[in-house]
């Protein structure tokens, strides 16, 4: 039968409905994603261990991506639309970086290592039980952001680092008509470290056009002894000199209250919505020492930030100092911000080099 129904904003509500939408897929062992084509390698990293097995046996699960180099991972014509990314990498997560371009823009509207844009700017493993993003046992990064896109898809990852890298990768999508007023996903990194005296961190700027803002990440590393998260975070919409939406403090936003406390020490938590999925200490006991370093998400699922014109959004590194004063911080702070917008992309920032980009 023919249906009109395009497949997209899939749940429970609408799943039972047919759509004449093609699925497909792309892994190592099928890399263009055609159908029939899967299985079918008679070379790759697994090709030993299925000596004995032969074709169909698991002879390419994965590719090695050597150092300084780009791997395209899809490269898919359109219309339609990214509906879940699974990777999990052996190497730096840091210095692999993640690029989608959309509809032939020699400008990637997602540029952001790795773990990052899973939430898991820091490295160790933490179980994220989000809507958009899941990070299941042992860094396995899930990605449920829908991605429509008109004429082409194209997903790059590079390697920075001076050590070859294994990635497991599959993205799974369908071949679809889009809706006129489909937006076009985007995720931007961003660090700074560290953060300059009385100066509120950049999430994102100089974004153009219009859209919707629907998330942040941020691994935050603090380098003063103290509670850290005091601070506001700022949307100006469409050119404002100040901002229509302001909220009252870090741990607010990323909906906790009260430093994350529970019986004095911090609560990891991880929900659909919002999350701190990890908390380092460097001595595993004090709470407020030095040198901690957090993990948090928000995503702006069901209360998306809208603009017409353009977006600006900061978020102040606020502690406390003697006499019941405000002590800005100079903190290590990166960031991922989320947003869909029409095309084209504004050019992002240079991404800082791998000395810059470096945890350590």
């Amino acid at each position: 039968m023919t249906s009109n129904f395009d497949g997209l904003g899939l749940n429970l509500g609408n799943l039972y409905r047919l759509s004449d939408a093609q699925s497909r897929s792309i892994s190592a062992e099928n890399p263009t994603g055609e159908p029939g084509k899967g299985a079918l390698a008679t070379e790759g990293l697994g090709a030993d261990a299925a000596r004995d097995l032969g074709t169909g046996w698991k002879v390419s699960p994965a590719v090695s991506i050597k150092a300084g180099t780009t791997f395209e991972v899809a490269d898919i014509e359109g219309p339609g639309s990214i509906q879940q990314i699974w990777m999990t990498p052996a190497g730096e997560i840091r210095f692999l970086i993640l690029r989608i371009y959309w509809d032939d823009q020699e400008q990637p509207s997602v540029e952001t290592p790795l773990g990052d844009f899973f939430a898991s700017g820091w490295g160790p493993f933490a179980q994220i039980s989000s809507l958009p993003v899941c990070v299941n046992p042992r860094n396995g990064f899930n990605c449920y952001w829908q991605m429509p896109f008109r004429r082409r898809c194209r997903i790059t990852v590079e390697n920075l680092s001076e050590k070859d890298s294994v990635l497991f990768y599959q993205v799974n999508y369908q071949l679809t008509q889009v809706p006129e007023d489909a937006a076009y996903f985007h995720a931007q990194f961003r660090r700074t470290n560290p953060l300059p005296y009385k100066q509120d961190y950049t999430i994102v700027d100089g974004i153009s056009g219009s859209g919707h803002f629907v998330g942040t990440y941020v691994a935050w590393g603090v380098n003063n002894n103290g509670w850290w998260g005091e601070g506001e975070l700022k949307w100006f919409i469409d050119g404002e000199d100040a901002p229509t939406i302001c909220g009252t403090g870090t741990e607010d936003y990323f909906c906790g209250a009260w430093a994350f406390h529970v019986d004095g020490n911090y609560q990891t938590f991880t929900t659909p919505y919002a999350g701190m999925p990890l908390v380092v200490m460097p001595d595993g006991k004090d709470p407020n020492a030095a040198q901690s370093r957090f993990s948090l998400y928000r995503w702006h699922i069901t209360d998306p930030i809208r603009f017409r014109d353009g977006l600006r959004v900061t978020m102040q590194a606020l502690g406390w100092r003697t006499g019941t004063r405000y002590l800005p911080l100079q903190d290590d702070i990166a960031s991922v911000a989320y947003w869909y917008q029409a095309l084209p992309t504004a050019a992002f920032p240079e991404l800082p080099d791998r000395d810059y980009l470096e945890i350590i």
